[in-house]
């Protein structure tokens, strides 16, 4: 039958993974070449929420070449992602039913808006908040290597992206069966503790303030997620009855 999943031996999963594989590892390379050919304006870009480059030091002969390539392969990653999702795709599909292969469909696009929306929070947001608080502490002027602002900047803006995926990972557990939005709704007060600890390991300030600044999507996102399992799992139950 057309809705049933293809049975495909374990070499040929092997043979399909590599193809994926390397299909990504080749978008990643076009897309870091794509942000060669930008690097200048990318890292002018990252420096302005701390006031540019006369805010920021570079002590160390490799420091400019290792901010450089960090960048890049960020940038390339992120020009990537929507390809390396739709060859995921081609990697499981051939597992899942023709309406189970619709869902992930419209969750590639979806996947990648979030991410952006989530490095976009952390440029317009997070980092007005959190490099005010850093560099004004009492104490003497504060000019951070160039380096380590790279690695700063970077990593957060890369983890709330992945952060923000939460509502889509959510909405596909339950499309499995995984989860059910009743459960994610009693399970609220551990999420609440869980995202708090998320939140302290992602921020990159001890204060409450900055806190609180990702918290409130992160909890929104949580409950937009299990409005999500909702509607998945009535879905579910018209295509399976036995769900």
């Amino acid at each position: 039958m057309a809705d049933e999943p293809v049975e495909m031996t374990l070499w040929m999963h092997l043979d399909e993974l590599r193809k994926r594989l390397m299909h990504s590892l080749i978008a990643i390379v076009v897309g870091v070449v794509i942000c060669i050919i930008f690097a200048e304006f990318l890292l002018e870009v990252l420096a302005r929420p701390i006031g540019g480059f006369d805010n920021l030091l570079s002590l160390q002969v490799t420091e400019n070449f290792s901010a450089y390539f960090r960048v890049t392969l960020l940038g390339g990653f992120i020009l990537a992602l929507p390809f390396i999702l739709v060859q995921l795709y081609l990697f499981i599909a051939p597992g899942l039913t023709k309406t189970e292969r619709r869902w992930v469909l419209i969750a590639v696009p979806l996947a990648s808006g979030l991410f952006l929306i989530g490095t976009a929070f952390a440029y317009f947001v997070m980092l007005p908040a959190a490099i005010p608080f850093l560099t004004e502490f009492p104490g003497p002027n504060v000019l951070p290597k160039w380096n380590d602002y790279i690695n700063f900047v970077t990593g957060l803006i890369f983890w709330i992206g992945l952060s923000f995926e939460t509502p889509l990972i959510m909405y596909m557990l339950a499309k499995l069966g995984v989860v059910n939005a009743r459960g994610l709704l009693k399970g609220w007060r551990i999420a609440i503790i869980m995202i708090a600890v998320i939140a302290a390991v992602v921020t990159p300030t001890p204060d409450p303030i900055n806190m609180a600044i990702l918290m409130v999507p992160l909890l929104l996102l949580y409950f937009l997620g299990i409005l999500l399992a909702s509607f998945a799992r009535v879905d579910s139950s018209k295509v399976d009855p036995e769900r």
